[in-house]
């Protein structure tokens, strides 16, 4: 990768992947985009343009003005937004994902988008996911997921575009705020531990779902784009997961670093219902044996470092 478009460059992921691209490649090397811009780093640190990844013609007029070679598209509504807004989810996963693989198809450029265990739906295995299994999501965003995977190996095989992506667990982090997603309450926990000592949770005890800290889904993005094409088998929805765990360990965790934390729980029936239909772990040894994917944080390790940076942020 040389020069780095980005979509939803200020969400979750992007804000984190603009700066850490831009640490590696050079900071007017990684142009960010999103819909309208705001002051965080991410927006200022570099290059920024304002993108609807619905309008394919501003994309890929953005796209050869930089001259990229890589088109990361993170643009998307999740899991929980998107089942109150399933049109519109639908207009704007899809739109967005078929304008981009078509600005990489114009320009030749490598790309990548992430998917989700969202993919995944009640008839799956639940533990140990397999790489290759069914896939029968029953949420708007699993659908779009499923159809974003198909769609970008349609690319790869009919147009030649290098198109690679990761199924992500969910994603922990410090910087960005939750945006509406389902495994949003293993970043909301964290806040209320350090402002209030107490968290309750929309999920119900006993819920397990894979999770990653942020740092190891960012080294993962990189590794898999800077990996050898010709070793890659699956491309566009490697299994990757660092952990799995239910609210109680995660507040277990925490107690040990906040004495007296406590966790009751209130569940959310929409929420709780799409949990319900993910795995409750999944099976990474495929982007282990393709690409030598790895991971550092387990829960203790990435607790402690999460409650030391919000303590310091807020």
């Amino acid at each position: 990768m040389k020069r780095i478009l980005i979509t939803g460059a200020l969400g979750q992921i992007g804000s984190e992947l603009t700066l850490k691209l831009r640490d590696i490649y050079g900071a007017d090397n990684v142009i960010a985009t999103d819909i309208k811009k705001n002051d965080s780093e991410a927006a200022q640190s570099g290059p920024f343009e304002t993108i609807d990844v619905t309008d394919l013609n501003k994309m890929v007029e953005t796209a050869k003005k930089y001259q990229v070679d890589t088109v990361m598209h993170l643009a998307a509504l999740l899991s929980a937004t998107a089942e109150a807004k399933p049109v519109f989810a639908w207009n704007l996963n899809m739109g967005g994902l078929m304008n981009a693989l078509e600005t990489s198809r114009e320009l030749n450029a490598q790309f990548f988008t992430p998917s989700s265990i969202g993919a995944f739906g009640p008839s799956t295995p639940k533990d140990l996911t397999p790489q290759d299994t069914i896939m029968r999501p029953t949420t708007m965003y699993g659908v779009n997921k499923v159809a974003g995977e198909l769609l970008a190996d349609y690319y790869n095989h009919k147009f030649g575009v290098d198109t690679r992506g990761l199924r992500f667990p969910g994603l922990i982090s410090y910087v960005a705020l939750p945006g509406g997603g389902t495994t949003d309450y293993a970043v909301e926990i964290y806040y209320e531990a350090v402002k209030n000592g107490k968290y309750t949770s929309y999920i119900d005890k006993g819920t397990y779902m894979d999770m990653m800290y942020m740092p190891d889904a960012l080294h993962a993005i990189i590794d898999l784009m800077e990996a050898d094409a010709s070793k890659l088998i699956h491309r566009n929805s490697f299994n990757v997961t660092a952990m799995s765990f239910e609210p109680e360990e995660i507040a277990a965790s925490i107690a040990k670093y906040i004495p007296g934390f406590t966790i009751s729980f209130a569940v959310d029936p929409v929420r709780q219902k799409i949990a319900d239909s993910w795995p409750n772990s999944i099976d990474a040894s495929a982007a282990k044996e393709e690409w030598g994917f790895k991971f550092e944080y387990d829960l203790d390790r990435m607790t402690k470092d999460m409650l030391e940076k919000l303590s310091q942020k807020l």
